[in-house]
């Protein structure tokens, strides 16, 4: 089954200022949620998010995908046999679901996350 974007987060170095130019670009709201900084974007079309910037393996982020997948270890295995590489272990979002940041064979960072039951799509 084809692995669908389930989610994007624009990491900023300013997160107000971020969040005033997409409130007044893209018409987008807002909502804070989890961690200090870090708010969930409504209107956007897909999950979204808002956040400070970061480091994925010593690598600084803009923009984040993640893609939402059925079987984790499985899509794992063909990562790595394809020329992919991941670049976390699989870690645990409570409430959301089983995350691994990996590297594509063209050096982009993307996330694959097997979503809880409950978590809609």
């Amino acid at each position: 089954m084809p692995a669908p974007l389930r989610h994007f987060a624009i990491n900023a170095d300013d997160v107000g200022r971020a969040r005033r130019f997409y409130e007044a670009v893209m018409g987008w709201t807002w909502e804070p949620w989890g961690p200090p900084d870090f708010y969930r974007a409504r209107g956007a079309g897909v999950a979204g998010a808002l956040q400070e910037r970061r480091e994925i393996d010593g690598r600084r982020q803009t923009l984040e995908l993640t893609f939402g997948v059925e079987d984790l270890g499985a899509t794992i295995t063909s990562i790595e046999a394809n020329g992919g590489r991941l670049l976390t272990r699989p870690f645990r979002i409570e409430g959301v679901g089983e995350l691994v940041w990996f590297e594509d064979t063209e050096g982009n960072v993307a996330g694959a996350m097997q979503y809880d039951a409950q978590v809609r799509p």
